[in-house]
């Protein structure tokens, strides 16, 4: 791979790394019902490993990704998939709750790697291909989002929710030593330190209203999605369904197949208006709650709603994206750190407000809850950009 030059081959290796890592964050989600068994806890108290290993994430998004602009990019790949392993491994021996919720914000910490792929893969792609790029490696991390739930429901079902860390380090350790042959060298162009970093870091979220606007919007938009996901595993472990793990993780395959939308979402960013697509992703995302909350036992609705709340969620998060990386090329890394760990604070809020909706009302209140959230992201659209708004109308 050579700079400014991605070849098919490379977009997919990058695309398939993005996904199976980023998978980590979330295995635990159809395993809540199983993890909460084993130690006689609530559900809902279990599920605090997922807005746990969100939180994580967040933090390693805020304190490890900004030095991919001052450090050799595939040494800190490699060094921070090594720590994911040994995070991986440690809730695989858990003995108790309170270590399998500190392994969770480890798991989350560590697993940042698929967000040092993408300013890489960025800044060797042509700018007039960026996009589609782009769109195609975040189609490969939302894939692995969403069939990470059918696999490990269904390794929890078959062997215990133990085993699926245990196999999700070892394919940790096999993406190690092809990352090591595949991955080019990409030594920075910025020399500074730490601290100055970090201080440039909130000075671009203050200065650049585009990042902080796509940062807010997308975080509004991931807290909708976690809650929905969080909170899907108790709708359907309960009456009517009375799901198991495994018929519960089967519904990411529906959340898949709607992932396959963002390499399309990424060309259709390349050269046009980029209002449009976000106003599309909102109206899918409102759609999909007017699916869920009429749901009742009619499992086709829910169906329906999982592939248009993932499709609506990346016509925002990869137009975003595809808007910030061409905001300051030399500071992709700290642009991408503004915006994602802003997604995943949201993330991260959405899971815990979506059990704490399923504690007040279960899954009505959820999803009016939702909605109201989206609304809210709408409002801000318009706020936000109202010459934008006004193009995407005509």
């Amino acid at each position: 791979m050579e700079q400014k030059h991605l070849g098919k081959a490379d977009t997919a290796f990058m695309a398939a790394c993005t996904g199976l890592i980023v998978a980590n964050i979330y295995y635990c989600q159809p395993l809540i019902v199983l993890i909460a068994r084993e130690w006689g806890l609530k559900e809902s108290a279990a599920g605090r490993v997922t807005y746990l290993t969100q939180i994580g994430y967040a933090l390693g998004l805020l304190l490890l990704v900004p030095l991919g602009d001052i450090l050799e990019r595939k040494k800190q790949i490699l060094i921070t998939t090594l720590v994911a392993i040994g995070a991986l491994l440690l809730a695989a021996t858990a003995q108790n709750f309170f270590v399998l919720q500190a392994a969770s914000l480890l798991i989350g910490i560590s697993s940042v790697v698929p967000q040092l792929i993408l300013p890489l893969a960025a800044h060797l792609a042509a700018d007039h291909k960026r996009g589609s790029i782009i769109g195609a490696i975040m189609g490969g991390l939302l894939v692995g989002i969403l069939a990470s739930r059918s696999v490990s429901g269904t390794v929890g079902a078959l062997f215990g929710w133990r085993e699926m860390y245990y196999i999700a380090a070892g394919i940790c350790t096999v993406l190690m030593v092809l990352m090591y042959y595949r991955f080019p060298d990409s030594q920075p162009t910025l020399k500074s330190n730490y601290g100055e970093l970090m201080r440039t870091v909130v000075h671009y979220a203050r200065t650049h209203p585009r990042l902080r606007e796509a940062s807010v919007m997308n975080a509004l938009s991931f807290a909708v999605l976690s809650a929905f996901w969080v909170t899907m595993v108790l709708f359907l472990s309960n009456a009517p369904f009375k799901y198991t793990s495994a018929q519960i993780g089967l519904f990411g395959i529906a959340g898949a197949a709607g992932a396959l939308a963002a390499p399309l979402v990424g060309k259709m960013s390349d050269g046009r208006d980029p209002g449009k697509n976000i106003i599309i992703g909102l109206i899918l995302e409102l759609l999909s709650f007017g699916a869920f909350y009429f749901t009742g036992s009619n499992i086709i609705l829910l169906l329906v709603g999982i592939v248009l709340v993932d499709v609506g969620h990346q016509s925002i998060m990869v137009t975003n994206q595809t808007i910030i990386y061409a905001l300051k090329p030399e500071a992709r890394n700290r642009f991408n750190t503004v915006y994602m760990t802003s997604t995943f604070i949201g993330g991260a809020g959405g899971s815990a407000i979506g059990l704490w909706l399923w504690n007040l009302g279960q899954w009505p209140v959820v999803c009016a809850g939702c909605t109201l959230i989206i609304l809210v992201n709408v409002a801000l659209f318009y706020m936000f950009r109202p010459a934008t708004v006004k193009k995407a109308l005509i």
